[in-house]
C-alpha cells in the first residue's frame, strides 16, 4: 500500500492541476484499503476472501458553483481527465449559496495519536482458527441444532485529505473481528442468534470461544416464545439495541435535518428533552475507538463535545455547508466519502452511565418487555412517531420470565426520551453505546 506522503503528494499534485483548470478552491481525498476474510460452516472452511481497493475523490470551485468527481483509477492520465471533467462539471451546476471549503482558521494543525491502526496483520491461518472455534464452540453447546456458520476478518484502511485552504493530512485504521450464528430447534420452531467480537488491535479482541457459546446461549433462550396481549407497559432495552434510540436522536440534530426542517427536534435547541443528569457524548478522539477520528472529513479539528447536557439538547451536528445554511460554525461533524461532498456525521457516542444496575432497573416492574432484538425501521425523523418490531423477554414481578416474539412497540420519541432512565453498564462495542435502557409507557401491541 502506498505510503502516507507519496498520498499527500498525489493530492496536492491534483488539486494544483484543477486550479490550473480554472477551479478557485478545490479539496481531494483517497481512501485505500486491502481486507482478509473467512467463512467456516458446520467445521469446514467455505471461503477465504482477500480484496484490495483504492478511490479517489476531487471536489472543484468556481465561485459559488461545485462538483465532486471520484475516480478507482489512480493513473496520471486517468487523473488529468478527472480534473478536467471536475471543472468543466462546476462551469455548468447550479450555484449553491451554502457550498465552499472550512474557513481556514477552524482547520487542524496538529491531532492526537489515537492507536488506531494494529501494525501485525493476522495471517489467513490465524483468522481460519478464530472462526473454527467461534463455531466449535457454539455447536458444542447441548442443544444447538445447525449454524448459519462463523466468519473472522481483518481490514486495514487509510484516508489521506488535502485541501486548497492548506491542509494536509492522513490516518490509518484496522479492524478484526469475529461472529457466529447459530440455530436451535427443528421445522417452524427454530430459533436463531448471535454474537460477535471486533476490535482495532488483535489483542484487543474477545476470546472467540466465548462469542460462540454466548451465541448459542443466547439461541437457546429464545426457544418456545410466547406471544402476549397488547397493552401499556415499562420496556427495557438491552445494549445490543440501545444504542439505536441514540442513533434516533443523532438523525434527528443532524444539520441538513435541522436546516431543511424535517426534524422533530428543530425547535428544541437550549431545552430539556431528556431527564435532568443525563448526558450523552461524541467523542472523535477515544484512542482505538470504533469510529475515532484525528479530524473531520473537512480537515477540520474535531473535539469531544455533549450532544445532551443535564439532559438539554446543547448543539446539532454539523459541517460547513449546513452550518453556513443556520448561520452558525461548523461543529468538525463532517463526514467524506469520494462521490459527493461532506455531510454530517457523529463518531463515537455514547450516552453516559446511570447508577442502578440492570437487574435494580426491573426490580420493580410488575408486567414489562425486556427487548434484544428489533426489526423495521418504523421511525419518523419528521414527528417523533416510532413504531418497531421487537422480540425479547416479557418481565414479571421484577424478573425475566418467557421469550416473547412477533409484537411490535410504539410510541414517540419525544416522550421516549423524557421518560428513559439508564443502568450502569456501559459497554463500548459499537460507534453508538447505551447502557440498558428503561423506558415507561410504551405501548407493545401482540394479541
Amino acid at each position: 500500500m502506498p505510503t502516507m506522503s507519496d498520498r499527500i503528494s498525489l493530492l496536492e499534485t491534483l488539486i494544483a492541476k484543477a486550479k490550473r483548470m480554472g477551479a478557485e478552491a478545490a479539496d481531494a481525498v483517497v481512501f485505500d484499503s486491502v481486507s482478509s476474510s473467512v467463512s467456516y460452516r458446520l467445521g469446514k472452511l467455505e471461503e477465504v476472501d482477500r480484496s484490495e481497493a483504492h478511490d479517489l475523490g476531487l471536489r472543484v470551485f468556481i465561485g459559488k458553483q461545485q462538483a465532486a468527481v471520484a475516480s478507482t483509477d489512480l493513473s496520471q492520465r486517468a487523473l488529468d481527465q478527472l480534473a478536467e471533467r471536475a471543472v468543466a462539471m462546476a462551469r455548468t451546476t447550479p450555484a449553491d449559496p451554502y457550498c465552499g471549503l472550512a474557513p481556514r482558521e477552524l482547520l487542524a494543525k496538529a491531532w492526537p495519536a489515537l492507536d488506531l491502526e494494529d501494525t501485525q496483520e493476522p495471517s489467513s491461518e490465524r483468522l481460519v482458527e478464530l472462526a473454527r472455534d467461534c463455531e466449535g464452540a457454539a455447536r458444542e453447546v447441548p442443544g444447538i441444532t445447525n449454524s448459519e456458520g462463523a466468519s473472522a476478518g481483518w481490514g486495514r484502511g487509510a484516508v489521506a485529505l488535502v485541501t486548497s485552504e492548506g491542509f494536509a493530512g492522513s490516518y490509518a485504521t484496522t479492524n478484526i473481528s469475529v461472529s457466529v450464528s447459530v440455530l436451535a430447534g427443528e421445522g417452524t420452531h427454530m430459533q436463531r442468534d448471535y454474537d460477535f467480537s471486533s476490535a482495532r488491535h488483535g489483542a484487543d479482541l474477545g476470546d472467540p470461544q466465548k462469542v460462540g457459546r454466548n451465541a448459542a446461549e443466547r439461541t437457546l433462550k429464545r426457544m418456545n416464545p410466547r406471544r402476549v396481549k397488547s397493552q401499556a407497559v415499562p420496556v427495557v432495552y438491552d445494549p445490543r439495541v440501545s444504542n439505536s434510540i441514540i442513533g434516533h436522536l443523532a438523525g434527528s440534530i443532524n444539520g441538513i435535518s435541522i436546516a431543511r426542517g424535517t426534524s422533530f427536534l428543530k425547535e428544541k435547541m437550549g431545552q430539556r428533552i431528556f431527564p435532568a443528569g443525563l448526558r450523552i457524548v461524541d467523542d472523535p478522539h477515544i484512542v482505538r475507538g470504533v469510529r475515532s477520528k484525528p479530524f473531520d472529513g473537512e480537515g477540520v479539528a474535531n473535539r469531544a463535545m455533549n450532544l445532551i447536557e443535564d439532559g438539554v439538547l446543547k448543539t446539532w451536528l454539523l459541517d460547513s455547508a449546513s452550518a453556513r445554511q443556520l448561520g452558525l460554525t461548523t461543529t468538525g461533524h463532517a463526514a467524506r466519502g469520494t462521490g459527493g461532498p461532506p455531510s454530517p456525521s457523529t463518531s463515537n457516542v455514547y450516552m453516559v452511565p446511570g447508577k442502578q444496575t440492570p437487574e435494580e432497573l426491573i426490580a420493580d416492574i410488575e408486567q414489562g418487555f425486556y427487548v434484544n432484538e428489533l426489526i423495521g425501521m418504523g421511525v419518523s425523523g419528521v414527528t417523533g412517531d416510532y413504531s418497531r418490531g421487537a422480540a425479547g423477554f416479557w418481565i414479571e414481578n421484577g424478573k425475566l420470565t418467557f421469550p416473547v416474539s412477533e409484537v411490535t412497540i410504539a410510541g414517540n420519541l419525544n416522550f421516549m426520551f423524557a421518560q428513559l432512565t439508564p443502568a450502569n453498564d456501559l459497554v463500548f462495542k459499537y460507534g453508538t453505546n447505551a447502557p440498558t435502557l428503561r423506558i415507561e409507557g410504551m405501548t407493545v401491541a401482540g394479541d
